[in-house]
C-alpha cells in the first residue's frame, strides 16, 4: 500500500491476511530524541474492527488511510486496550464517521469510563470472550495494569494467530518496516530504561506468560514495527526481563 499522506508520512500496509497496520511517524524532538510512531490496526471483514483508534489530532490522517482499503462508514467495532489519548482520543470522531460502529472494550473499561464518555453504548466483553467478525474471530484478554491502566486488555485474532500487543513492545524511532523478523524486545527494553511505562513489572510477568500460551505468529505493536516469528518466545523473554 502507498503512503497515504505525503506530508506526514502516514501509511497503511497489509501485515497479514486482511489485517492492516496504519502508522504515523513523529520526527525526533526533545521529548523523543529518536522519534516515535503511532500505529492503529484494521481488521477488514464482514464486521470490520479497529484496534487502537489514535489521538484525536491524528483522526484525519487515520481516516484517510482507512478509506484507502474500505468505506469508513462500514466500521463496526472500535476497540482499544485502555483509556488513554493515543488509544481512544478520537472515539467520538470515529462514531460520527461510522453510524453503525460501537466501542468494544473490557468489562472494567466499559463500567468505569467508556459507558459514560462514549456517545454510543459499548459492547463489553469478558476475559477470554470471543467476537466473530465474519471469517475472522477475535478474543479479548484482560491485562489489568499491564503495562498500565486498571481497564487494560488486548485482543488476538485466531485464524492468523495475531496478538495485538499494544504497548508491550514499544520501540523508539520514527522509521520502521511495517513488519520485522528481527528483535523487538531489545529496543523496547532500552526505551523503558529512560521512560518506564509498566505500572507493576514483576506482577506483569505471570500474565504475559499466559499470553505466550496463545502461541502468536505475529505481534502487532502499537509503537514500532510488528514482529513476525516466535511470538511466544518473545513474550516469555519479556516476562523474564520484567520479573528481574
Amino acid at each position: 500500500m502507498p503512503v497515504t499522506n505525503a506530508q506526514t508520512g502516514t501509511r497503511i500496509d497489509e501485515i497479514t491476511d486482511g489485517i492492516y497496520r496504519i502508522s504515523t511517524p513523529v520526527p525526533p524532538n526533545p521529548g523523543l530524541p529518536a522519534g516515535f510512531t503511532f500505529n492503529q490496526f484494521l481488521i477488514v471483514d464482514d464486521e470490520p474492527l479497529m484496534f487502537h483508534l489514535g489521538l484525536r489530532k491524528l483522526f484525519p490522517l487515520v481516516h484517510e488511510a482507512v478509506a484507502m482499503v474500505m468505506p469508513v462508514e462500514k466500521l463496526r467495532w472500535l476497540s482499544f486496550s485502555h483509556f488513554e489519548a493515543d488509544e481512544c482520543g478520537s472515539l467520538d470522531e470515529w462514531l460520527a464517521a461510522a453510524p453503525n460502529a460501537a466501542p468494544l472494550c473490557g468489562m472494567i473499561g466499559g463500567m468505569v469510563t467508556i459507558g459514560d464518555v462514549s456517545s454510543r453504548p459499548p459492547r463489553m466483553v469478558a476475559d477470554g470472550e470471543t467476537v466473530s467478525l465474519g471469517k475472522k474471530t477475535v478474543r479479548w484478554h484482560d491485562t489489568p495494569h499491564i503495562p498500565h491502566g486498571w481497564d487494560a486488555g488486548l485482543i488476538s485474532e485466531l485464524s492468523t494467530r495475531t496478538l495485538f500487543c499494544g504497548d508491550l513492545f514499544t520501540q523508539p524511532g520514527a522509521e520502521h518496516k511495517p513488519v520485522t523478523e528481527t528483535d523487538v524486545l531489545g529496543p523496547s527494553v532500552a526505551f523503558r530504561a529512560a521512560m518506564d511505562y509498566f505500572a507493576n513489572p514483576t506482577a506483569a510477568a505471570a500474565r504475559i506468560d499466559q499470553l505466550a500460551a496463545t502461541e502468536p505468529a505475529l505481534l502487532a505493536c502499537m509503537h514500532g514495527a510488528s514482529y513476525r516469528g516466535n511470538g511466544a518466545a518473545a513474550l516469555r523473554e519479556l516476562a523474564t526481563t520484567l520479573a528481574g
